[in-house]
């Protein structure tokens, strides 16, 4: 015997496995591959199951969001239109009565200016409905840059930066300023 060692202790180097043997370990190693790949196939199979229905959902999702965007966008259109058309409703009854006074061919002085009053009333309550709102601050408050723009400083015995005088009001429309007031503003001294 050599000084080397055997590949397998116990066993004799040159052993052959017999013919049943070599027939049971190739049915054994194509038992083994073929249950290998039933399971891949198995396995494929529940991927090909799950990304099926995954693209269904996100497809369905996309189709939703779509959805969703184009009744938002159709709730926004309605909303401005209706909106628009409210405003215009509510001055229809300042319209009438404009129109009425101008049928009038010999109108006193009198009854023009009770006409011109009823009718500011009329347009000044259109404007409330709709939310649109005066500005006019008093003289001495101060100058708020957000809703006021100043024309000019003069010199005034008030505190400085304060408002002098309003040349022209401003309106808000629900918070929002739609003109700003024009004022003057006291100048440091």
């Amino acid at each position: 015997m050599s000084d080397q060692a055997q590949p397998y202790p116990n066993t004799p180097a040159d052993a052959p496995f017999s013919p049943e043997e070599l027939e049971a370990a190739a049915a054994a190693n194509e038992h083994d591959a073929t249950t290998q790949l039933e399971s891949a196939l198995a396995e494929i199979e529940s991927l090909k199951a799950k990304t099926s229905e995954l693209t269904d959902q996100t497809l369905r999702s996309h189709a939703e969001a779509q959805n969703a965007r184009r009744r938002a966008e159709e709730e926004i259109a309605k909303v401005r239109k209706f909106a628009v058309e409210a405003f215009a409703e509510s001055m229809l009854p300042v319209l009438d009565s404009l129109e009425a006074a101008l049928a009038i061919n010999h109108a006193t002085a009198e009854q023009l200016r009770e006409g011109t009053e009823a009718t500011l009333r009329q347009l000044l309550s259109a404007l409330e409905r709709n939310k649109v709102v005066e500005i006019n601050p008093a003289a001495g408050s101060k100058f708020d840059p957000a809703q006021q723009q100043a024309i000019s400083l003069v010199p005034a015995e008030q505190d400085p930066n304060t408002v002098v005088s309003v040349l022209q009001k401003g309106y808000l429309i629900a918070d929002r300023v739609l003109r700003p007031a024009l004022v003057t503003v006291a100048a440091p001294k």
